[in-house]
């Protein structure tokens, strides 16, 4: 494990202050595709700064098209999974950051129960993102609910 602090994870607003339910509520309110791409955009450039010596082969997550990498730590005294997530390309950016309003600052048990399904069929996202986009966001999905699984 790096020397990266647990703080660096806690400084990130998802999971705390940007939620699943302020996205989806946020979505309500975007009449179109292209709002929603632009607001899921911001979303990524929300992102906390992921530290490049942790972009390594250890961290990607296979199954995506672009480049991502995602680290994680467990804060042992109110045991709740903290996650970073970066990717090389803006959309997946956007789309790790919906996953982690829904998955950050969860416990193990909370992430294993979430079915984030629900949540994308509520956006419609799965309809419009390609294929792949679709793959790898499911390849994040796997890691996070493995990562819940180890602990």
């Amino acid at each position: 494990m790096s020397e990266i602090t647990l703080a660096t994870f806690k400084d990130s607003p998802f999971g705390t202050e940007i939620s699943q339910t302020d996205i989806l509520e946020a979505f309500e309110f975007l009449d179109d595709w292209e709002e929603r791409y632009s607001y899921i955009i911001d979303l990524g450039k929300s992102l906390p700064a992921f530290p490049e010596s942790e972009k390594t082969a250890q961290h990607i997550i296979h199954g995506c098209q672009s480049q991502v990498w995602l680290i994680h730590r467990v804060d042992e005294t109110n045991n709740k999974v903290y996650l970073l997530i970066d990717s090389d390309a803006i959309i997946v950016k956007g789309l790790a950051a919906v996953v982690l309003a829904a998955l950050n600052t969860k416990t193990p048990d909370e992430i294993s129960a979430l079915d984030i399904n629900v949540l994308f069929e509520k956006m419609d996202l799965m309809r419009h993102i390609s294929p792949t986009r679709g793959n790898g966001l499911r390849s994040m999905i796997e890691r996070v609910k493995l990562i819940a699984q180890n602990h």
